[in-house]
């Protein structure tokens, strides 16, 4: 379970049903679809949309804003061609105008000492992610160091270009809903992009594979 791996003792600290949200693993098969609404989908300042747009092409956030908009996400962990452990975060939103994904890919790299998140299509971004549990046993994800690999170009995307995203995530009792809420930020052009919503979960089956249809285009190394 790379979410175990990657939070140590502070895995029993979270809210139970988070737990088993993130209990997902090839050893246990047991794979979690998300079905829900998200209340806003926001963006920023004009000048962020053509890079929104760019993303877009490779499933990796989108320009459109929105309220009360189906959402799913489908989290299936599976050995990648790589060999390694992955877990799947494939995010569809039923826009208005269309239908956007968000995808992405993490794995637990025992040599970064935490989770390395693979965005998009073609794996031609990885993040770094710092991993806790928040008060109320739920988990925040903040990002760190953006790697870009496409073609010949490799290296380490300085923070004063890209976004930091921050993840919020936790379990509502009285709604038995799950609670999310991402907001992306560059600390010299501020807010570029995020959503809040609640989804309910399902657990599922995935002894017998998992479809392609959440697997990128492309896997690489950059952990």
């Amino acid at each position: 379970m790379i979410f175990q791996e990657a939070l140590g003792a502070e895995f029993a600290s979270l809210h139970p049903r988070m737990r088993e949200r993130l209990s997902l693993s090839t050893k246990n098969g047991v794979g979690m679809i998300g079905v829900g609404v998200m209340d806003e989908i926001w963006r920023g300042a004009a000048f962020a949309k053509p890079f929104l747009w760019l993303g877009a092409s490779r499933h990796i956030l989108f320009p459109e804003r929105g309220r009360n908009i189906p959402f799913t996400v489908e989290n299936y962990p599976y050995v990648d061609s790589l060999g390694r452990e992955t877990v799947s975060f494939v995010r569809t939103f039923e826009l208005p105008e269309r239908r956007r994904r968000f995808d992405a890919q993490m794995i637990y790299s025992a040599e970064r000492g935490k989770i390395v998140d693979y965005l998009g299509t073609h794996q031609h971004i990885a993040v770094d992610l710092d991993l806790t549990v928040r008060p109320d046993g739920g988990f925040r994800i903040r990002s760190e160091e953006f790697r870009l690999s496409e073609g010949p170009l490799r290296c380490v995307v300085p923070r004063s270009v890209v976004g930091v995203a921050e993840v919020d995530e936790w379990f509502d009792e009285e709604s038995g809903l799950f609670r999310i809420e991402i907001r992306v930020t560059n600390r010299r052009f501020g807010p570029l992009f995020g959503y809040r919503g609640a989804f309910e979960a399902r657990f599922v089956d995935l002894r017998a594979g998992v479809s392609g249809a959440v697997k990128p285009l492309r896997e690489k190394v950059l952990d």
